[in-house]
């Protein structure tokens, strides 16, 4: 009996550990199974992808940036070139609201290398025509004249003009009704006599520009006839930028030309205020005037001198390409080109009778000439005379 017992437990032990070892085998082969691939899998790819662990990327630590002071960009900048001004350079006083305070901005960037030229500003952004109780132009205006003693003033007024109109009398008008207009006019020609007439001063009167408000605008318009009308009348000029700020449709623009002919933004967010590139676009305006009206004085110091002085202090600038750093935009409504008629070595052509060289063939038998080196010159060298 004791044999047969421990056969049965011994068979028993063998049973249980032979269980664990054939689950493994066939958990094995199952997992064999799976990996292996078929001849369709082998040839056209498929089955399952080995799934790879995404590597851990190692953080790189970055040295941290040193802090440039404002004073170190500054230095490292390359500096303005600062022309010392003539003791006898003539002076350009700019007076008028804020509108005359970019002009003066623009024109003393314009004329920063010329020592002949000195800009004088003398502004009151918030000032006008209308409210004379804020700020008088008529009573400051010959103070200033005979303070700076200018050769030129350009002056830019009425922006801050839209508004009501109080009297000596103590009465009032409203913006644009007959008697507001009838005043405002007689303000104008007051105004520009006292600089053009009575001080025998050239001015400059500035006109307005348009701004992003369309009844603004308009108002800008009636101002600027207004102002040709009355600055014409006392013997100043009226300098007209209108073009320059507007579209070719002759809308308000906030990005256009500059005077370069670059794109660039002229106007600030509120449609009325400029830019650095909108100052010199009104400056250029202007300049152009300055340069007609001072001569030479506007490239050396000195005196206005004889033409003959003065077409050879034009030669004596520069006009090699490595020295012009800026082309100045030439306007395509000047027919006068700035008064000049012929080109750089032009010369007048000859006057003709009127008559095409067809009816000169058909009714006279007469061929025009053709000019020596044309391919029809057949006129033969005259002979050497003896």
């Amino acid at each position: 009996m004791m044999w047969l017992v421990r056969g049965l437990l011994l068979g028993l032990a063998l049973a249980i550990a032979a269980v664990p070892l054939d689950a493994a085998f066939h958990a094995a082969d199952a997992q064999e199974r799976v990996q292996r691939k078929s001849i369709l899998q082998l040839l056209f790819g498929g089955g399952k992808r080995e799934v790879r662990e995404p590597k851990v990327k190692k953080q790189i630590r970055r040295k941290p940036r040193k802090k440039v002071s404002t004073a170190a960009r500054k230095a490292a900048q390359p500096a303005a070139v600062v022309v010392e001004k003539a003791p006898d350079a003539r002076r350009i006083l700019v007076v008028g609201d804020f509108m005359a305070g970019g002009i003066g901005d623009g024109l003393t960037e314009a004329f920063s290398t010329l020592p002949g030229i000195v800009v004088e500003s003398r502004t009151n952004g918030s000032s006008g025509i209308v409210r004379t109780d804020y700020y008088d132009w008529p009573a400051e205006l010959p103070a200033m004249i005979a303070e700076v003693k200018p050769a030129l003033v350009v002056l830019s007024l009425g922006a801050n003009d839209r508004q009501q109109m109080r009297f000596d009398a103590g009465t009032r008008a409203d913006f644009r009704t007959e008697a507001w207009t009838r005043e405002y006019v007689s303000r104008v020609e007051r105004l520009a006599a006292m600089v053009a007439s009575g001080s025998n001063t050239p001015l400059l009167w500035v006109g307005l520009p348009p701004f992003q408000s369309s009844s603004m605008t308009a108002d800008m318009i009636t101002f600027n006839t207004l102002y040709r009308a009355g600055v014409e009348k006392a013997g100043g000029t009226f300098v007209d930028i209108w073009e320059g700020f507007v579209d070719e449709n002759g809308r308000f623009v906030v990005t256009g030309s500059d005077i370069n002919g670059q794109q660039v933004r002229l106007r600030g967010s509120d449609g009325i205020n400029f830019t650095k590139a909108g100052k010199r676009k009104l400056a250029f305006y202007v300049e152009k005037e300055i340069r007609r009206l001072l001569g030479g004085a506007a490239l050396a110091a000195g005196p206005l001198g004889t033409a003959e002085q003065l077409e050879g202090a034009a030669v004596a600038v520069s006009l090699r390409p490595e020295d012009i750093k800026t082309t100045l935009p030439i306007s395509l409504v000047d027919p006068e080109l700035d008064g000049g008629t012929l080109l750089l070595g032009g010369s007048l052509p000859e006057k003709g009778s009127g008559r095409t060289p067809r009816e000169q063939l058909v009714e006279k038998g007469e061929t025009a000439t053709a000019p020596q080196g044309r391919v029809d010159f057949y006129r033969l060298p005259e002979p050497a005379t003896r």
